[in-house]
């Protein structure tokens, strides 16, 4: 995607202030069947700039089988752009020295509302027929905090979203409904194998949804 480059450069320069790194834009077909919106970059994304290629993109690119899809059919983003990152200190079992590393964390709600402006822009020029969100950011971006994704998982939501205020500092609701389909993050099974058989099942049952706003 290539964003406007006034709005882009001011999400890069402000993103400074928080503990983010490098800038992953969305990809993908601008008249998709299906827009996926995660959560955000991890290291091996900023390094390649190509959304969802690290291992929990593998379990994506399964799961988009199994709805009968590529990733040459789909939209790709996530609510932020940018790797989201800690500073810890641990001892290194190798060398048994004292290190500092930088690892992944989630994105603060500061961080989602400061690049929240580009993927309302996304959204707007993508126009979706359909949108899964993978995970509990993607899904409360767009939705709002009362929703979760344990609750509503596989379910198709049609509903106004969340998009930036004229001030950017918060949210209005849209005047145009989406069809959203909350999906559990791809990594989530790397935390809890129970998951795996239910999020399987969600990805087959998409298959069914996208062919019913077909019909």
């Amino acid at each position: 995607m290539n964003y406007p480059k006034k709005l882009a450069d001011l999400v890069i320069e402000q993103s400074k202030a928080f503990q983010l790194e490098g800038f992953v834009p969305g990809q993908g077909p601008l008249n998709p069947k299906l827009m996926i919106v995660g959560e955000a970059p991890g290291r091996t994304e900023i390094e390649n700039f190509i959304p969802f290629s690290g291992q929990a993109g593998k379990e994506l690119m399964a799961s988009l089988a199994l709805a009968g899809l590529t990733r040459e059919d789909v939209y790709i983003t996530s609510a932020v752009r940018s790797r989201p990152y800690s500073i810890k200190e641990r001892i290194n079992k190798r060398t048994g020295a004292p290190e500092i590393v930088h690892p992944n964390r989630t994105p603060t709600k500061k961080e989602v509302l400061l690049h929240a402006p580009l993927l309302d822009y996304e959204i707007q020029k993508v126009d979706p027929p359909l949108i899964a969100t993978v995970g509990n950011i993607g899904l409360q971006r767009l939705l709002g905090n009362r929703f979760s994704i344990t609750e509503v998982h596989g379910q198709p939501i049609k509903s106004v979203i969340q998009q930036t205020n004229a001030e950017k500092n918060g949210y209005i609701w849209s005047d145009k409904q989406y069809t959203i389909v909350p999906m559990y993050h791809p990594a989530a099974i790397f935390y809890n194998r129970t998951l795996a058989e239910r999020i399987q099942q969600d990805w087959s049952d998409l298959n069914r949804i996208r062919a019913h706003l077909l019909s």
